[in-house]
């Protein structure tokens, strides 16, 4: 396996990943039956929620960044063209 399938797949198990999270936050932080949940619970299942989507945020740039960077490789290797020295600093 080469690099590039390897991000390939890192790439996939990382919008898997956000999907997981997305499930995450959506969860509702008070059943129909629990109504007296303390503040504490309140205040740390509220942040969990606020991680888990500031992580998939997080995860999302991350996997463009990476995409961006695989077709821009892609297109480098695609353009090269040999030149010796002269034929490269004339104009």
């Amino acid at each position: 396996m080469n690099i590039k399938e390897t991000k390939q797949n890192i790439i996939q198990a990382g919008h898997k990943a956000v999907l997981e999270l997305i499930k995450v936050a959506e969860e509702a932080i008070l059943n129909n039956g629990e109504d007296d949940l303390s503040a504490d619970k309140l205040k740390n299942a509220a942040a969990t929620k606020k991680l888990a989507i500031f992580d998939a945020f997080e995860i999302l740039s991350r996997i463009q960044e990476e995409e961006k960077l695989l077709l821009d490789v892609e297109k480098e290797v695609d353009t090269k063209v040999f030149k010796g020295f002269a034929e490269g600093r004339s104009k």
